[in-house]
């Protein structure tokens, strides 16, 4: 039964009043000038969450863009953008590309490829030099890309991570252990520079169009299993049964991330640490399910066991030190970004998976 007229005018109704507010906000406040926001690392995951926002704000004038390969800009509809290739491990280019700049948002960070020194100098110190050069540039704003890896993989983590649990390194898993010593050292940074505000967003597995490619879709485990398919994933054309533990998991589309960074970016809650995911806790079943294998569950907590009897043996290979993010597992509570920083996903976990895999 259809509902009553007066229902579907109250329904258009708040429509179009959400859409109001919603332009209202993406404009620049009255007396105000536009935002210059630089941005390392856009070509990647995030950036194409977060730049076609930036691109679409009235509240932001001016998109500086750096990152190590040559990019286009114009070729995505980017106008806003002044694209510099460089290099974060170069403070002088830094310096140069953050000129003038109200907010930087730190993107650029490596998952896997390289040795463990280059990897460190890129993640660690290529961090940390964006954030003095953010300073030494006079930006108000330091927005940041941490991970759900930063809480490590112990064993009493609880289900339902508030931002108030501590950060602590992962025992192996050498990306984990960067972002928690990241955020340590840019609290220590953060007091050092009391005028430059620091927002960290811990979002876990992040999916969507782009992530196909030159990511791979999901990183650790299935890593492997991405790079067969050559970076795109394909439903398989019949069920093949498969053995997958039901280990609970967390996902989040890129254009929610890049919702979320905006949301920092124009300081709407206040600085600090936000957990940000996906609505719904999925689990492998619910990942195998949707690739087109017939999953048969296994309980969890025998892998998790494997994983860390294995995440402890000597001489593991960087790749092989992934199989620590199933020795238990890191669901966040996102309350905090939804009430202060008044961020809402358009995504459920599933439907970042499904737009992934479309």
């Amino acid at each position: 039964m259809s509902p009553a007229p007066e229902k579907k005018a109250a329904a258009k109704n708040a429509a179009t009043k959400a859409a109001t507010t919603e332009a209202s906000a993406r404009q620049a406040p009255a007396g105000t000038s536009p935002l210059t926001v630089a941005v390392t690392g856009p070509t990647g995951t995030f950036g194409f969450g977060l730049v076609p926002l930036l691109q679409s704000d009235e509240r932001v004038g001016r998109v500086i863009g750096i990152a190590r390969r040559p990019f286009d800009p114009t070729e995505h509809g980017w106008s806003k953008m002044r694209y510099r290739q460089g290099d974060v491990r170069d403070v002088d280019a830094l310096e140069q590309a953050f000129s003038g700049a109200d907010v930087v948002v730190h993107l650029a960070f490596l998952i896997v490829g390289g040795n463990r020194e280059t990897t460190r100098s890129i993640n660690v110190e290529g961090t940390l030099n964006a954030f003095r050069a953010a300073a030494a540039a006079g930006a108000k704003r330091f927005v940041y890309a941490s991970s759900v890896a930063a809480y490590g993989f112990h064993r009493d983590n609880p289900v339902g991570m508030t931002e108030d649990w501590p950060v602590r390194p992962a025992a192996r898993l050498f990306y984990a252990q960067e972002k928690a010593e990241l955020e340590e050292l840019l609290q220590a940074e953060s007091a050092k520079h009391p005028e430059l505000a620091l927002y960290l967003l811990r979002p876990p597995v992040v999916l969507g169009p782009h992530t196909v490619g030159g990511k791979d879709l999901l990183p650790g485990p299935l890593a492997p299993l991405a790079k067969r398919l050559q970076g795109r994933f394909r439903r398989v054309p019949v069920p093949v049964p498969a053995f997958v533990p039901e280990h609970p998991l967390q996902f989040v589309h890129e254009d929610d991330v890049g919702s979320a960074l905006l949301q920092c970016i124009v300081a709407a809650g206040p600085p600090g640490a936000y957990n940000i995911a996906g609505d719904g806790v999925l689990s492998a079943v619910d990942v195998a399910r949707e690739l087109g294998f017939l999953p048969i569950p296994v309980p969890a907590a025998p892998v998790q066991t494997a994983a860390r009897a294995i995440s402890r043996l000597p001489y593991l290979p960087s790749v092989g030190e992934w199989i620590e993010a199933l020795s238990q597992p890191a669901i966040m509570d996102t309350d905090r970004a939804k009430t202060e920083l008044g961020w809402t996903p358009r995504y459920t976990g599933l439907e970042a998976l499904r737009d992934t895999l479309r």
